[in-house]
């Protein structure tokens, strides 16, 4: 048995979590925010039988994409200010970080 932590964007969640119900595949969902950007993500705790795990990663791929975004970067709050861009950059968003734990015991109470 796997653990697959998957983190995406929120704006790919509501496709990834029907994909991996289309499957027979149920997660436990977490509202979590990105570093980088500052945005909301939904992290996914899903878990998966061995031989499941590759047809979930594939449900991952086909629906969370990286696509190009422009952002404002926030003022820092303290400190270096010579780096600071005031203007929109293109950032690439999207996409998915996958975390493939192995389970040495799993109970539903």
């Amino acid at each position: 048995m796997k653990l697959v932590i998957v983190v995406v964007q929120d704006k790919d969640a509501v496709h990834l979590l029907e994909g991996l119900l289309a499957r027979g595949l149920r997660a436990t969902k977490l509202a979590s925010t990105g570093g980088f950007l500052r945005e909301g993500n939904t992290t996914l705790m899903i878990g998966a039988d061995d031989e499941r795990v590759e047809d979930l990663i594939s449900v991952v791929r086909s629906t969370c994409r990286a696509r190009e975004q422009l952002v404002t970067p926030l003022a820092p709050l303290s400190g270096a200010t010579e780096s600071y861009v005031p203007y929109p950059v293109e950032v690439q968003v999207g996409g998915a970080t996958l975390f493939v734990l192995s389970v040495d015991r799993f109970e539903k109470v």
